[in-house]
């Protein structure tokens, strides 16, 4: 059954999105702005330069009357829309229910792939004072970037690749994470003592536990969060802080009999609801696997050249979703529907000036060559023959082991046995020359 979800109701109570605010404001009689004045904008010029030194930052002294926790709370949410963040909301440290017990399964299983430091970090994941242990409160916020057009459309343009909403903008780490900075010393500032740290998915701290916790949303059973507001698109940050501030009821579950996002998947990444296998997740194939894209998934993938959007786009709450206002998360038109044939020919340096300040960057050219190769096997488009066949002579080994798999899809039987007479031989590297072996031993797929 799918879920059809109520309107949110201005009158939950959860105060998880900072638009509650401005109604408080509005009921009381006050400005939407509480912290306009000539006060603020002294404490702006004090703290226009991060005080320097190792982290957490410290409060200068206040030299008026404290703010009580409430009102510090009210006014950092306050703050917290200005800057562009569209959920906000407080919890304990430990409020993360079985999450850690969760967490432990999914390593014990190793579903990490790649990722090892989920295993090496897994004790400070799981115990969140762990590392902070003076940490009272962690300030959970939200930044939507709810896409303007559904991400999925361009999977039936096989010679055009897919890049995940997330990825078609600037890099949210380095827009999120300025952003927290200022709200943590404005916190400082207004509180006149105490201590915070920020992170912005760069910390073993379970960021969608805490932020369902915080009120934000919940996880949904692909994992990820969501949120009554904005379904699936936000990006997350958090302040952690030695500040006993009011803490906000954790927001329930509301996923329902629904299973939309689990049969979204291409290639059956959730065992089972709430349970996602890394290993088989095309965002961790593009982005956190190193090496070759194991065979039998390879045809699972399409066209998707760098993470997938399937299981966030399927959830039926993104109906009551808007779009980003942050500009810099904003796709580019470049990486809306980008030519596979045009991404085929970066070099090292045209691929680095091809994604400035984006997230794609940090994968590196090889890989990401390695999933444009993918998805032009995936194309069936003969025209694009020759952007595999400039390849084999890559370079990288990690290319050249794709450019063979794309041409076995996309060669006549016979004519891709003749291209392996001439070059399996020459190949001295071990997991490429397994490659050509593969391909031609392959059940291959009606060829023309």
């Amino acid at each position: 059954m799918r879920l059809s979800p109520p309107q949110p109701s201005p009158a939950s109570g959860r105060g998880s999105e900072v638009t509650r605010v401005q109604r408080c404001h509005a009921q009381h009689g006050k400005s939407p702005l509480p912290l306009a004045g000539k006060g603020w904008e002294g404490a702006k010029r004090r703290l226009s330069s991060p005080r320097r030194g190792s982290p957490p930052m410290s409060a200068p002294a206040r030299k008026t009357a404290p703010l009580s926790p409430s009102d510090l709370k009210d006014q950092l949410r306050a703050l917290a829309l200005e800057e562009g963040f569209d959920a906000f909301g407080i919890a304990d440290p430990d409020a993360v229910g079985d999450a850690g017990t969760r967490l432990r399964h999914w390593v014990a299983e190793e579903r990490y792939g790649d990722m090892g430091w989920m295993a090496e970090t897994l004790d400070r994941r799981v115990h969140a004072r762990a590392m902070w242990p003076e940490a009272l409160r962690v300030v959970m916020l939200g930044m939507n970037y709810g896409p303007d057009e559904d991400p999925r459309t361009v999977l039936a343009e096989r010679s055009l690749g897919a890049i995940s909403v997330y990825a078609r903008g600037e890099d949210y780490h380095d827009i999120i994470k300025p952003k927290l900075k200022r709200l943590a010393r404005a916190l400082l500032a207004l509180a006149g003592t105490g201590d915070v740290k920020v992170f912005v998915d760069t910390a073993p701290l379970m960021e969608k536990p805490l932020a369902m916790a915080a009120g934000l949303g919940w996880q949904g059973k692909h994992t990820n969060l969501v949120s009554r507001a904005r379904g699936s698109w936000l990006f997350l940050g958090a302040i952690a802080t030695t500040l006993d501030l009011p803490v906000d009821a954790p927001m329930g579950d509301h996923c329902g009999q629904c299973r939309a996002c689990l049969d979204a998947c291409p290639t059956a990444a959730f065992p089972a609801p709430y349970q996602i296998d890394a290993r088989r997740c095309v965002s961790y194939l593009t982005i956190e696997h190193k090496g070759p894209i194991p065979r039998d998934l390879r045809p699972l993938m399409g066209n998707r050249i760098y993470g997938c959007d399937d299981c966030l786009a399927a959830c039926p709450w993104n109906k009551f979703a808007e779009l980003g206002r942050e500009a810099k998360l904003a796709a580019r038109d470049e990486n809306r529907a980008p030519d596979l044939a045009d991404l085929a020919t970066l070099d090292d340096a045209a691929f680095r000036a091809r994604f400035p300040k984006s997230p794609i960057k940090r994968v590196g050219r090889g890989r990401f060559l390695r999933n444009v190769l993918t998805a032009i096997g995936n194309s069936g488009d003969p025209a694009l023959v020759a952007s595999a066949r400039a390849h084999l002579g890559d370079p990288d080994a990690l290319v050249r082991g794709a450019a063979v798999w794309a041409l076995s899809r996309l060669l006549p039987a016979a004519e891709f046995a003749t291209l392996a007479a001439v070059q399996a031989g020459a190949e001295a590297d071990a997991e490429v020359a397994a490659e050509w072996t593969a391909a031609l031993e392959a059940d291959a797929p009606p060829r023309t």
